[in-house]
C-alpha cells in the first residue's frame, strides 16, 4: 500500500517495509486475471476486508505510519480509499473526506484528471470541503 501526504506544496510518500504484517495483508488480496480488461491483474481487497486480522493489521500499519503527522483530514478516493481512509480517520480522530468520481457529488468541486491503464477518468472534491492552509492525508490503494 502507498499513502500520500500533501503539505503545501510537497508530496511526501512511502511504501511500507515488509514485514509478517505485510505479508498477510499480501497474502490475503485476491488477484483478477483479465479484469475490467485483458492484460490487467486487478487486487481485489474484498477477501482482506472480510479477513479480520488482515483487515485490523491494514488499519493497524497505517495508523502507526501517519500518527505522528499534523494533519487536519483524512480524505480516501471512491471507493477502496473510502474503506480505509474511513477506519483511519477514526482511529486518529480526524474527519474523513470523501474524494469522488466525477458527477456523484451535488455540489460545486474541485475535479482532476488522471490517467488509468485503460482510460482517464475525473475525481472530484467538495470545494467546501477543506480551506488554505489544512493539511489532508489522501488514501488510496492505486494512487
Amino acid at each position: 500500500m502507498i499513502c500520500f501526504l500533501f503539505i503545501g506544496n510537497y508530496l511526501l510518500f512511502w511504501r511500507f517495509e515488509m514485514s509478517e504484517a505485510i505479508e498477510i495483508i499480501k497474502g490475503s488480496i485476491r488477484t483478477i486475471k483479465d479484469f475490467p480488461k485483458d492484460g490487467i491483474l486487478f487486487r481485489d481487497v474484498t477477501t482482506l476486508l472480510k479477513d479480520k486480522e488482515a483487515f485490523s493489521l491494514s488499519v493497524d500499519l497505517l495508523v502507526e505510519k501517519v500518527k505522528n503527522f499534523d494533519v487536519n483530514y483524512i480524505a480516501g478516493v471512491e471507493s477502496r480509499g473510502f474503506i480505509f481512509g474511513a477506519a483511519l480517520a477514526q482511529r486518529l480522530n480526524k474527519g474523513f473526506i470523501p474524494i469522488r468520481k466525477r458527477g456523484k457529488l451535488p455540489c460545486d468541486t474541485y475535479q482532476v484528471a488522471y490517467e488509468l491503464e485503460y482510460g482517464t477518468d475525473f475525481l472530484e472534491i467538495d470545494k467546501t470541503s477543506v480551506k488554505e492552509g489544512d493539511s489532508v492525508l489522501i488514501v488510496d490503494d492505486l494512487l
